[in-house]
């Protein structure tokens, strides 16, 4: 099915030249980014029109552009639902979009919610802990060494290279450096010192199907093992890639699809998992707006490395998605059908 797609997105350039700082707009995307999508998009055949960020989409929406299809990979700026805002705003307007929906997006945003969603559920995820003030800080009751990070940030923001804490001097330092830089929650975990992996996903609900893992391997010192912000933007020197097999690949697998249809996530996302000290794979985190740039990004690494193009990714989130498309048609035109007979009756009784 061929459609018109428009892109929403913000762009990294357009922010740092209006002088917000690189930490602030680390998650966000490169002209590069911007370009494989729209390209790989025409390439299979679909028109495209750049919209950008949240004001060029509300300003678009009062002008009533409407497009068959919005490609979002828009992070959003301000606030804890901000990976929710355009979803919600597509949502209001019944224009149908890749990934998931504004609940899943601010669920998945906020790591301890989606902790304790899915510890009700089943799923393990290690102890942890938030606080929302030095007021609330006490010595924790679960073992060190911890590890602590900003509560709603991706892409490893708020992450240093020395995020484990081992004692409570250490504890109460890093606290404080998170809540004065980030102004939100922190959040204390139980460390996991076991592999860690990440598990891509394609597709919704039943029809979601696991593309395939990879083990990220620590091979540079500095890195301490941490896969931050630094380490993901030199990971071609601090770490390598390689896919797991066997029963323990099979494990993973299973978690992260249970998590995926949990949170109910739509269309492509990641799961992250780490094993805990007696090796079980545990919970760590998911991204239902996986980074999308196809050198670069941990999704289009994982897929490539387990058989899958990047057009062939591209290809299967809109195949995901287009069924939305087709449902969201066949809604209106029932809807509009409804009135328009309707007002059809009330002009014969007339």
């Amino acid at each position: 099915m061929q459609m018109f797609i428009g892109l929403t997105y913000d762009l990294k350039s357009l922010y740092l030249s209006q002088g917000y700082l690189p930490d602030q707009v680390a998650e966000f995307d490169s002209e590069e980014t911007i370009s494989a999508i729209e390209n790989t998009l025409n390439l299979l055949g679909h028109k495209t029109e750049r919209i950008g960020n949240i004001h060029e989409l509300t300003i678009a929406l009062a002008k009533r552009k409407r497009w068959d299809l919005v490609f979002n990979i828009a992070e959003g700026m301000f606030g804890r639902g901000r990976e929710a805002q355009i979803p919600a705003l597509l949502e209001a307007f019944e224009i149908p979009f890749t990934f998931s929906d504004s609940l899943t997006m601010a669920l998945t945003l906020e790591k301890s919610a989606t902790k304790r969603f899915l510890r009700d559920q089943g799923i393990s995820t290690g102890a942890f802990w938030v606080i929302d003030s030095m007021d609330e800080l006490k010595k924790p009751n679960f073992n060190y060494p911890l590890f602590v990070k900003p509560v709603a940030e991706g892409s490893g923001k708020g992450i240093d290279e020395a995020p484990i804490v081992n004692n409570f001097r250490e504890l109460k330092a890093d606290v404080e450096k998170l809540l004065t830089i980030y102004g939100q929650r922190v959040l204390i975990e139980e460390y996991l010192p076991g592999r860690e992996f990440t598990v891509g996903i394609v597709g919704t609900g039943k029809n979601a199907k696991v593309i395939g893992n990879i083990e990220i391997i620590f091979t540079d010192p500095k890195s301490n093992k941490i896969y931050n912000l630094e380490t993901k933007n030199d990971y071609e020197n601090r770490v390598i890639y390689k896919p797991c097999s066997g029963p323990l690949s099979k494990a993973l697998h299973e978690l992260a699809l249970k998590t995926y249809r949990l949170l109910n996530c739509r269309d492509a996302g990641r799961v992250d998992i780490k094993l805990n000290k007696v090796g079980v794979p545990t919970f760590l985190e998911i991204n239902p707006l996986a980074g999308i740039n196809p050198i670069h990004s941990d999704l289009p690494i994982l897929s490539r490395m387990n058989g899958l193009d990047y057009t062939e990714l591209i290809r299967l989130i809109i195949a995901s998605a287009s069924e939305r498309v087709v449902n969201n048609k066949h809604v209106l035109f029932d809807y509009y059908s409804t009135i328009g007979k309707s007002v059809k009756n009330r002009n014969t009784q007339k």
